[in-house]
């Protein structure tokens, strides 16, 4: 536990780093406002600071920078919250439309992104195992149209070659049964349990409904792009990130492989509320330079995805962090009252 005057100069120092970006030396901490503490008196309570862990030296100067630890306890105990500008408010409620449910999410991505002046990142729910609702429609005397809405609201049209002609008086009472008994199911489980469930049903419409269900699978699965990016580029315009070669490097390759972004995204879809990863302390953020605040977004109630801010730790999280939540809830309001 750090005491009141630690607290003050190690959210002072913190704040002071992440708006100049220079390492912070007691002088200048002196001369911060609310601060009325002697140089001599300051320097003490930095070493002890210091070797608690929560600031170093990164070179030979008398300046001091947050380290990991240090910017956690600023962000769980010392950080004030800033509520963001109309303006950037109604940017993000005129981005995210209930009536546009397929470019809500890549929406999100870019919204983050310009917002934060840093990357967006969105987990795209797993499709491959539900639906909402299905419907038939009648092409020709053997084509059917598939068309497939997901609880995100995508919509997925596949086209269905089948033995027989169907009525639409048929295709009706089929897309009814399904969504009736069926709708928010597995499909997989659906596929296997649906000629023993359908056993009261003639095995013509059985076989529609069967091949209803395995594209549906295969659509979904077709669609799965499991995350969206957008901005980048906009971290190789930060310092602390672009000044070494070997951080770019796990930068891109965070980026590219993907399968440790998804892994922190999806560990954070168990949570409730915004959460922040900073540096190294957690092993799915490669290095100590790096944060990321995330949060997570659902339909109807259930946690179905993660979107979040990827950007250096010396970020304005006072302002990242009501971006990255109200953008989540206008996602999942727009995802749940879409028509």
């Amino acid at each position: 536990m750090l005491d009141k005057r630690a607290q003050t100069l190690l959210k002072a120092l913190v704040e002071r780093y992440i708006a100049d970006g220079q390492p912070v030396g007691s002088r200048t901490l002196s001369r911060q406002t609310g601060i009325d503490l002697s140089p001599a008196t300051i320097r003490n309570v930095m070493a002890d600071l210091e070797e608690l862990g929560l600031i170093h030296s990164p070179h030979t100067s008398a300046g001091r920078v947050p380290t990991p630890r240090g910017y956690r306890i600023f962000v769980d105990t010392l950080l004030k919250v800033q509520p963001l500008e109309l303006g950037e408010t109604a940017q993000i409620e005129g981005g995210i439309r209930a009536d546009e449910p397929q470019r809500v999410l890549s929406t999100a991505a870019s919204l983050l992104s310009s917002l934060s002046h840093f990357a967006g990142v969105v987990m795209i729910p797993r499709r491959t195992s539900l639906f909402r609702q299905v419907e038939f429609l009648r092409l020709s005397e053997r084509r059917i149209l598939l068309i497939i809405v997901t609880p995100q609201g995508d919509v997925q049209n596949r086209i269905l070659a089948t033995e027989r002609d169907y009525s639409p008086t048929q295709l009706i009472e089929a897309s009814n049964y399904l969504n009736a008994h069926f709708a928010g199911r597995e499909l997989e489980a659906i596929r296997l349990n649906l000629r023993s469930e359908l056993s009261s049903l003639r095995d013509d419409i059985t076989s529609l409904m069967t091949t209803a269900i395995t594209a549906s699978e295969q659509a979904l699965a077709e669609d799965n792009q499991p995350v969206v990016i957008s901005g980048q580029r906009n971290l190789l315009g930060v310092a602390d990130l672009s000044d070494s070669m070997d951080r770019l490097r796990q930068l891109f390759d965070l980026f590219e492989q993907r399968t440790r972004l998804l892994e922190l995204l999806d560990s954070s879809s168990r949570a409730q509320g915004v959460q922040i990863f900073i540096g190294g302390e957690s092993q799915l953020v490669p290095m100590d330079e790096l944060s990321v605040v995330v949060a997570p977004y659902s339909v109807d109630g259930q946690i179905v995805g993660t979107l979040g801010v990827i950007g250096p730790t010396r970020m304005a999280y006072e302002r990242v962090i009501p971006i990255v939540d109200i953008t989540a809830k206008l996602v999942s309001s727009a995802l749940t009252h879409h028509v």
